[in-house]
């Protein structure tokens, strides 16, 4: 989960999408309804969010993440009926104690031409929600400016999910989320580079077959998962990353709170602050296999597993973005050629230097400051199939 947060100066102006031709509109302050000069259509424009008034800033720093971690709480009783149930017992053949996840047929208008570069962004804004995010479908359409004209990747290689998409197969609800990671995988050979990017919510709950070291399942917040459930690390191991055949390299850019290791990947890269690291183990405590049929996966999340994401405006200067994918792109795109250990640092420090969480405008005190920043810290952090020097290997995506 990203933990939002503004400074206390009140936005000048809002955007809407016209719902006659679905053009951008610009729209002051207090206003209502915009008509649009191009078709003339009529929109209807939701009040001025109130966090953009700022009058507490402790209490917005920490009031609404108990209020989301608790109604996600809330839904973990009900996760056997959205399909989250996982059964203990191992599955004959399957390896890992899980059954696979049931086939979602994805829909026509999902792309058709795969190549060997492929990517699934998903940006999750909840609107209209306490907890609603600023900075998520910013962070899909930089994710994808990068992918396309810095990267290579075909424009009709890369599927979108955000509640800005007009086909409702585009929606990011757990079907077609579901959906979509299967089609990235499908018929995936040697050779193709695949990147899962998610920017949105992210949760935690408790682990009950003893696989995990810290006794939690990692979790995604797709848009409806109040009633369909959240989204557990074990199904997007099984969907994305134990099909991988050798050859074939995916990378996971996973923007969301408690995301360290999102992937169940079995190894998870535990560096400390000057740079030095050691590869820790996280394979499944029953023996069970996590990893992939030969390829490489890779996951650099937001944070650590206990640690909260930003979503915040200190990186670029006035667009709200979530800290992790904006210090990703940027220190991606600075240095052609630098290693996973340069990238992670470079994250690291971008985020650090920002003081992102709580932007406060005029002195605190130290000990406010600890209030404001303890708990909403974070360090990118870097998890593998597959163990290797992270400051020799470079980043190639």
């Amino acid at each position: 989960m990203h933990h939002r947060t503004k400074s206390n100066t009140t936005m000048a102006s809002r955007k809407a999408r016209c719902k006659g031709c679905g053009t951008k509109l610009l729209v002051p302050p207090e206003t209502q309804t915009i008509r649009c000069a191009i078709c003339q259509s009529v929109t209807k424009v939701r009040p001025q969010d109130t966090y953009d008034r700022v009058q507490d800033p402790v209490r917005q720093a920490t009031g609404w993440l108990k209020s989301f971690m608790s109604d996600v709480s809330g839904k973990i009783d009900s996760i056997s009926s959205s399909g989250n149930n996982y059964p203990t017992a191992p599955s004959s053949g399957y390896g890992y104690g899980y059954y696979p996840t049931p086939a979602v047929p994805w829909p026509l208008i999902y792309p058709s031409v795969h190549g060997n570069k492929r990517a699934v962004l998903c940006g999750i804004s909840y609107r209209s929600q306490r907890y609603e995010l600023k900075g998520t479908i910013n962070d899909v359409n930089c994710m994808r400016f990068f992918l396309v004209e810095k990267l290579g990747f075909p424009n009709e290689s890369i599927l979108v999910l955000t509640e800005d998409e007009r086909s409702p197969y585009c929606i990011p609800t757990k079907q077609n989320i579901r959906a979509a990671l299967q089609w990235l995988v499908q018929g995936c050979k040697s050779g193709d580079l695949l990147v899962f990017h998610y920017s949105g919510h992210g949760a935690q709950q408790r682990n009950f077959n003893g696989d995990e070291v810290d006794g939690y399942d990692e979790t995604l917040c797709p848009l409806d998962y109040k009633s369909q459930g959240v989204i557990l690390d074990d199904e997007i191991n099984a969907t994305i990353v134990r099909p991988l055949p050798k050859g074939t390299t995916l990378h996971a850019i996973i923007d969301a709170c408690h995301s360290g290791t999102i992937l169940d990947l079995p190894l998870l890269c535990r560096m400390t602050y000057n740079g030095q690291y050691v590869w820790e183990n996280h394979s499944p405590r029953s023996g069970a296999y996590n990893g992939t049929s030969g390829g490489l996966a890779v996951s650099l999340s937001g944070c650590d597993d206990n640690q909260t994401s930003a979503d915040t405006s200190a990186l670029s200067g006035n667009t709200m973005t979530g800290a992790m994918t904006y210090s990703f792109i940027q220190a991606a795109q600075s240095a052609p050629g630098l290693t996973y250990g340069c990238l992670i640092n470079a994250m690291r420090n971008a985020i650090r230097q920002a003081n992102t969480g709580v932007r406060i405008n005029g002195p605190i005190t130290s000990f406010l400051r600890k209030v404001l920043f303890t708990g909403l810290s974070q360090e990118p952090q870097l998890s593998s199939s597959e163990m290797f020097d992270i400051y020799r290997k470079p980043f190639l995506m």
